[in-house]
């Protein structure tokens, strides 16, 4: 699970959040990913709601979808007290928390984390959701899982052989 904050919504002028911590105004993404990579569910909303207020959402909203599901890995965003606390009495979840190393300088693969940072990349690869092109986050919503069911059949068809 990971957040990524997206460019501006482009279109009709409208108070648009902003993120003051990475300075980016628009929306942020918060994907649940199997550990292939393919997403599981995706939650958008403004990018002025931190990535641990955002989580307990996206974690309640997959845990009837998904009841075997226990452990997961965050990123280190999600870290707090505060996570916790919000999904207590909501399942027997297993938290784990991916950080970056402190003496780590530059670019550093880190365990589980590039699996969504992937998925990302993925999802950017698409036109649509390069930018933020819509204006409600239903539709950008609407748009992420479109790209994901695309992605999907697509790997679904390499192993579609006619004899």
């Amino acid at each position: 699970m990971e957040g990524f904050a997206g460019e501006p919504v482009l279109g009709p002028a409208k108070p648009d959040p902003g993120d003051a911590g990475k300075k980016i105004k628009g929306r942020k993404r918060h994907i649940v990913t199997d550990t292939l990579g393919l997403m599981l569910f995706i939650i958008i909303h403004g990018a002025d709601i931190q990535d641990r207020d955002g989580a307990p959402e996206v974690l309640k909203s997959i845990r009837h979808r998904f009841p075997w599901l226990r452990h997961v890995f965050a990123d280190g965003g999600y870290a707090g007290p505060k996570l916790r606390a919000a999904l207590n009495g909501h399942g027997d979840w297993t938290i784990e928390i991916i950080k970056r190393s402190d003496t780590a300088k530059g670019f550093e693969v880190l365990p589980r984390r590039w699996v969504v940072e992937r998925t990302f990349a993925w999802l950017g690869r698409c036109r649509r959701l390069a930018k933020d092109w819509e204006a409600s986050t239903e539709n950008s919503t609407a748009w992420a899982f479109i790209s994901s069911i695309r992605l999907m059949t697509r790997r679904l068809a390499r192993y579609c052989y006619v004899e």
